[in-house]
């Protein structure tokens, strides 16, 4: 496997030149919200500088195929209650650098298909988890804790953030499948949501995790984990993708969940 630096533009050149692909699903980035927050310059960096090397990339060297650029729900910021679930024609308002930059680089791949022209288009991915995530990603750390306890590798306590929050939680080869859709059939310059269109509480997909682990713990919670910024509630329409593709969510939430516990349960095994 080879490795290219988005903030080394000979790299992208040398990577298009070689591989010549038809689709690119662009996912490289600075990922998380937290990090963001602690260094939001180099988040700029990659995330909207990374892009619009990309996009430079692309065109000096002739790119004839389709650009997928995956964005966030983050841009959408502090969403009011009565305005969900949440559409694409809403206005920006990142409430993080995480956001600011994914807002940056979606401006870049609207103009670079306007003026240049390039086939870009771009998805919005609300919350989504699977096996193999990030345990500092909230679902995939609390599958690893609860994991943990019933292996009796930890004592039964969970330090938590804030469990008062609703999000939008997608299966991870949801996510993929949706993308693969929007490669087929999406539009030119399009935006498109991919997200579930339920509401799921944080403190109840935790009691769930547990239930289905047959795990009881101790739930604490470290101020240390407190986001700024907090968005209290989200809620996304995948009704644009849905009349694009035809793509419509297949996997339960417990399923998802109960595929992390067992991920993580082998790992720990390990």
């Amino acid at each position: 496997m080879e490795f290219h630096d988005l903030l080394e533009p000979g790299s992208l050149r040398r990577m298009a030149q070689t591989y010549r692909p038809d689709w690119i699903i662009h996912l490289a980035a600075q990922s998380h919200v937290a990090d963001s927050w602690n260094d939001p310059a180099a988040t700029l960096q990659v995330n909207t500088t990374g892009t619009a090397n990309l996009l430079k990339a692309l065109q000096d060297t002739g790119f004839q195929g389709r650009l997928l650029y995956v964005s966030s729900a983050d841009v959408y910021g502090k969403v009011p209650a009565d305005q969900m679930p949440v559409v694409e024609s809403r206005e920006p308002a990142p409430r993080s650098p995480y956001g600011a930059s994914k807002v940056g680089a979606e401006v870049l791949c609207r103009q670079w298909a306007r003026t240049r022209p390039l086939d870009v288009l771009i998805a919005r991915p609300f919350n989504h988890t699977g096996p193999g995530q990030r345990p500092d990603f909230a679902l995939s750390g609390f599958a690893r804790e609860i994991a943990a306890i019933k292996l009796g590798l930890q004592p039964a306590r969970i330090a938590v953030g804030d469990l008062d929050v609703t999000r939008d939680y997608l299966d991870v080869r949801d996510v993929l499948a949706a993308y693969l859709a929007l490669l087929r059939s999406g539009q030119t310059g399009e935006i498109y949501n991919v997200c579930s269109g339920r509401e799921s509480n944080l403190r109840q997909t935790l009691d769930l995790l547990m239930q289905i682990a047959g795990v009881q713990a101790q739930v604490v919670q470290d101020p240390q984990r407190l986001r700024p910024a907090e968005q209290r509630r989200m809620c996304g329409s995948h009704e644009r993708l849905t009349a694009a593709t035809g793509w419509q969510p297949s996997i339960e939430l417990r399923d998802t969940l109960r595929q992390l516990l067992d991920y993580w349960t082998q790992e720990l095994k390990k």
